[in-house]
């Protein structure tokens, strides 16, 4: 079976695997998440701080999944470095 995490600009293979590890196996399980958790989920998964870029694709990620015409540039994970989600603050 093809992982359509795979589909969501941002991801690869290393993401996308990460991404199950925390219980995220397809794009409907990112709508209404909070990509700040998903991070916090993803270091202590891994035992250590991960890369901020990994927040930063994870924004993009949600914002691609839940926008039904999103803004190319709004695509690029660097582009959500500055930008948060309101749900971030819960």
């Amino acid at each position: 079976m093809k992982d359509e995490l795979l589909r969501i600009p941002g991801i690869g293979k290393r993401l996308s695997e990460a991404l199950h590890n925390i219980g995220v196996y397809k794009m409907a399980d990112l709508n209404g998440k909070n990509p700040l958790h998903l991070y916090e989920l993803m270091c202590e998964f891994e035992g250590t701080r991960v890369d901020p870029c990994v927040l930063y694709t994870f924004r993009c990620a949600i914002y691609f999944v839940e926008t039904e015409e999103p803004d190319p540039q709004l695509l690029k994970w660097w582009n959500w470095k500055n930008r948060t989600f309101e749900r971030e603050a819960e």
